[in-house]
């Protein structure tokens, strides 16, 4: 069984930093799409950043290029997000998402993910 396990949220000022962090387990890490996603009140889930684990390529919102780095660490099955100069419209869930194959165009459609974690609290105080 699949379980995907996000930590590291909680409340900063503006221009603050956090690192979320998100373990799989009962999943093949390697090789495959990590996603960060988040949901603000009353809007819809978006894409926030992408990784493929084991190759270089990684993807971000424009709304984030430049603040956000996501990375992984194969060993511990581990993908990151490390969140700088953070905005009070960063504010909402961040959810951590697992493809079942490699990172494509699409790696901003939620249906493209094939398993979800239960999500960590971002909240931005300006």
């Amino acid at each position: 069984q699949v379980r995907l396990a996000e930590s590291g949220g909680g409340s900063v000022q503006a221009g603050g930093s956090l690192r979320l962090s998100c373990v799989a387990s009962g999943y093949t890490f390697f090789r495959n799409c990590m996603g960060w996603f988040r949901q603000a009140p009353g809007k819809e889930r978006e894409a926030v950043a992408a990784i493929y684990v084991g190759g270089t390529s990684t993807y971000y919102a424009d709304s984030v290029q430049g603040r956000f780095t996501i990375s992984a660490d194969n060993a511990k099955n581990t993908v990151y997000l490390q969140m700088n100069g953070l905005k009070p419209e960063d504010t909402a869930m961040y959810y951590c998402a697992a493809d079942d194959s490699p990172c494509l165009r699409t790696w901003s459609w939620e249906y493209e993910y094939n398993h979800w974690g239960q999500g960590t609290q971002v909240t931005v105080t300006s």
